[in-house]
């Protein structure tokens, strides 16, 4: 085609094809610089890059909500890394607009290499620990702030600098830290004062604070000291991070006063631009000890309920040993011990091939392989008098094992926890997969235990009464709560990346079960006291 008849793009797509090309220099200097890690160490450190166009919805979205109110705005990412979000900036919008841009990045090795890729722009970037610097040092606050800061668990944090991040956080906010906070809290609060009156502020951060007791300091700030504006909840098996199991949110929120009519959006799936899902809850609703995560399920079903799972049955842990290894016997060396001082136990899960456990004729579960608990309630003297060799057992492990921290709590080091068999069982934590359902209810027979990786549903007085006069009642219960429990885990479980859900006994408790009223007659149960509600028949 000869030139008079191509089309010239002119100044605009010139400087665009230009940012582009930056953009794929950054990329390739970032698998550069995280190939020279080991993925264990960027784990530990906390250092997960953000996705090009997951960068680009995020700045995108922030600043649509700052809107045309800053003519010149100022930009700062606290978590610099090797630029995403400044990059994600500068193919947005115009460079005279940015008046200024800041960046921190604790690494050298990213920080060295990042200054030299946008040494000819408006940033400044600092190789420092941003949670040590102020305001005042820099240039002051600025209008706004897009970050994906490092997501360090709390024990990789030494114990000075935990003090000093609590002791931080007190002084500039008068929140409560708790020191098994991630990393990730401390950059979002430390970050209030750098952010102008007005001005607005994006997060990409972990959405288990939603529902963990360390995250209650950042669902107070978020709900009384700025106006938070809306959260974005990736679906769990949608992991943002190739190189890491984080379930992740997004959080946009203003620099101004919150009205107590204010509400919140909640998005979840699809992308930034394109939610699948949308609704919107009043501020005053998401308390700082709510479990937000629910907010974006089935709410209102599981609140209108009037009968949930936990009016039926007493839910349980099961037992934690303290030390598996030598309280959990196989079935060999079982043999050799009093069967008086043991009880039979339900594997793990994965060991557990069928959803309904038959007993033999002693009450043992027909399962192979078979173990057992040891459990004894003896002061070691009266266990020498009766069980000699149980004696000698309990005495070989006393020097590795009396000491840990649950044996030390008991009476006797080495006696268990009280649990009578269960009749129903469900798995304490599981994935989604084809049974639609990431969790299993188990039916028992037997006379078998089982350990924490299960919750041991235990039926109250009413619904033993109920089970008298149908048999078949606790069966029908099992063969439906599969069914029931489908349609709301994901609003009832705590959900963690890569679609790993994990309850608690409360909040199967919550499940509810009104449309099991065609199996129990529950009309006259809203009359029945408290304490026959509540009691339950483990003996």
């Amino acid at each position: 085609m000869g030139a008079s008849h191509r089309r010239s793009g002119g100044v605009g797509d010139l400087i665009q094809r230009t940012l582009q090309d930056r953009e794929q220099a950054r990329l390739g200097l970032q698998e550069n610089l995280d190939g020279n890690r080991s993925r264990g160490e960027r784990n530990r450190l906390g250092q997960f890059a953000t996705p090009t166009q997951l960068a680009s919805e995020v700045v995108n979205t922030g600043l649509a909500m700052l809107g045309d109110t800053v003519k010149q705005l100022s930009f700062m990412d606290p978590g610099f890394g090797t630029g995403s979000f400044f990059s994600a900036l500068s193919q947005q919008t115009r460079a005279s607009r940015v008046k200024r841009a800041l960046g921190f990045e604790i690494d050298p090795h990213y920080c060295g290499p990042a200054v030299e890729l946008w040494s000819d722009t408006k940033l400044v970037l600092r190789n420092a620990d941003f949670l040590m610097e102020s305001p005042s040092r820099h240039g002051g606050p600025v209008d706004l702030i897009v970050c994906n800061p490092p997501y360090v668990r709390h024990h990789h944090i030494e114990s000075t600098r935990k003090a000093e991040l609590v002791a931080r956080v007190r002084k500039e906010l008068g929140l409560k830290a708790s020191g098994l906070a991630g990393l990730y809290v401390y950059f979002l609060l430390l970050s209030h004062e750098w952010l102008n009156p007005g001005g607005v502020s994006v997060w990409l951060i972990p959405g288990e604070f939603m529902d963990v007791n360390y995250g209650r300091v950042l669902k107070e700030y978020l709900g009384t000291r700025v106006r938070l504006d809306r959260i974005h909840r990736f679906r769990p098996e949608d992991v943002q991070f190739t190189d890491a199991l984080v379930s992740s949110v997004v959080v946009w929120f203003r620099k101004a006063p919150v009205s107590p009519s204010h509400t919140v959006e909640l998005t979840d799936g699809g992308t930034l631009t394109k939610p699948e899902a949308s609704r919107r809850v009043p501020i005053a609703h998401l308390g700082s000890r709510e479990r937000w995560s629910t907010f974006f399920f089935a709410e209102r079903a599981r609140r209108s309920s009037t009968l949930k799972l936990g009016d039926l049955f007493k839910i349980q842990r099961g037992i934690a040993t303290g030390a598996n290894e030598f309280f959990i016997l196989p079935e060999l060396v079982a043999a050799e011990l009093p069967r008086e001082v043991l009880k039979p136990l339900l594997p793990p899960p994965r060991y557990l091939k069928t959803n309904e456990i038959l007993a033999e004729p002693n009450g043992d579960p027909s399962i192979s392989p078979r173990s057992f608990l040891l459990d004894v309630r003896l002061p070691i003297d009266k266990v020498r008098e009766r069980y000699g060799v149980v004696a000698d057992y309990l005495e070989s492990g006393a020097s590795r094992f009396a000491a840990r921290y649950l044996c030390r709590s008991r009476r006797q080091w080495y006696e268990q926890e009280v649990r009578a068999p269960a009749p129903l069982l469900c798995t304490y934590m599981g994935r989604s997969g084809k049974r639609g359902t990431p969790f299993r209810f188990i039916m028992n027979h037997s006379t078998a235990i089982a350990t924490n990786v299960y919750l041991m549903l235990y039926p109250r007085a009413r619904l033993v009464e109920a089970c008298k006069k149908n048999p078949q009642l606790m069966r029908q219960l099992w063969q439906r709560l599969d069914v029931l429990a489908a349609e709301l885990f994901s609003s009832l479980s705590r959900v963690y990346g890569g679609g790993l859900h994990k309850f608690e006994p409360t909040e199967l408790g919550e499940l509810p079960v009104d449309s099991l009223s065609d199996l129990i007659d529950t009309r006259d149960w809203g009359t029945m006291n408290q304490p026959d509600l509540f009691q339950a028949v483990q003996k």
